[in-house]
Parts: structure tokens; C-alpha cells; sequence
């Protein structure tokens, strides 16, 4: 809706607000959240990109990596060398390395009511996959080949559980004989 003739005022200079700080934090907010933990807490605001990189022993542009020279021939030790950046924040770096050297974690697992479904088709049913299929219990009216491939799923995602199952039906059977 529109405003009432008349009623639009204009902006008074707000004298009590502080620009410096208003600036800075405008600032501070507009510049990107670094994801990485390690690096964002070691994260200097007064110097630059490069400049915070090298002190933590990472670099800024790949193909500028400095790598391990071969060993020098007699004429190139005349060469000067560049004085090397000095890494003042190393446990960066290392934090970094532990934590791709940690294995890597499992994400995907099945939900609570397939493996439930699972256990109860082979209990009754075995491998016949057509009496699965006309089983009451198959609320989603999966077909046989449907059934088999749930199956391979749970048996891919879960092998020791899958074959201490098949060990314990085993043994179930053989008591009852």
C-alpha cells in the first residue's frame, strides 16, 4: 500500500552512530566465512590473502608450489636464490594433514525400516523372491527382482551383519530339525 500524501520524511543524520566501528563490521561481515576451522582461526584480518597463506605453509596459486629441486650442478650454485617465506604458523599445516590422513567417515547407511524388512522377507521366505513379492508385509508391492536388489543393497552395506543373520538362520534351522 502506498503511504499518505505528505507523511514521507526525509533521513536525519544519525550524529551519535560511530562510522569508524559501523565501517569495520560492515567490512568484517562482508568478507566471505572461511569453512575450514584450522585455517579461519589462524586467519589474520590485517594482512592479505597471500601473505596469511604463506605464514601457514599453504600457497596461494598452485602452479607457484615450491618443490624440492634436484640436486645442483656446480654452475647453478652462482645462481642467486630468493630468500624462502617463513612459515610462522606450521600446526596449521599439520592440523590439515591429520585430518585427511583420518579415515574417511561412513555417511550412507540404510534406514531402520528396510533392514527390519529385510531380515523379516528372508526369515520367512528364504531366497524365493516371488513369495516375497505376494507377502502382506510388502506394503510397497516391490517385485521379486525389486526384493532381490534390497536385498544385495543390505548385504553390500552391512556383510558381517548380512552373514551373521544367514549364520543364525542356519542354526535356527538345524534346531528345529
Amino acid at each position: 500500500m502506498s503511504k499518505a500524501k505528505g507523511k514521507t520524511r526525509r533521513q536525519k543524520f544519525g550524529y551519535n552512530v560511530n562510522r569508524k566501528r559501523l565501517n569495520r563490521n560492515a567490512r568484517w561481515k562482508a568478507a566471505p566465512r572461511i569453512e575450514c576451522f584450522h585455517i579461519r582461526h589462524a586467519w589474520d584480518h590485517t594482512k592479505s590473502v597471500r601473505q596469511n597463506l604463506a605464514e601457514m605453509g599453504l600457497a596461494m596459486d598452485p602452479n607457484k608450489v615450491p618443490l624440492r629441486k634436484r640436486k645442483m650442478k656446480a654452475m647453478e650454485v652462482d645462481i642467486e636464490e630468493r630468500p624462502k617465506e617463513l612459515v610462522r604458523k606450521p600446526y596449521v599445516l599439520n592440523d590439515l594433514e591429520a585430518e585427511a590422513s583420518l579415515p574417511e567417515k561412513k555417511g550412507n547407511t540404510l534406514s531402520r525400516d528396510l533392514i527390519d524388512y529385510v531380515r523379516y522377507m528372508v526369515e520367512n521366505h528364504g531366497e524365493d523372491y516371488k513369495a516375497m513379492a505376494r507377502d502382506e508385509k510388502n506394503y510397497y508391492q516391490d517385485t521379486p527382482k525389486q526384493i532381490r536388489n534390497k536385498i544385495n543393497v543390505y548385504k553390500r552395506f552391512y556383510p558381517s551383519e548380512w552373514q551373521t543373520f544367514i549364520d543364525s538362520l542356519q542354526k535356527n534351522k538345524m534346531e528345529v530339525e
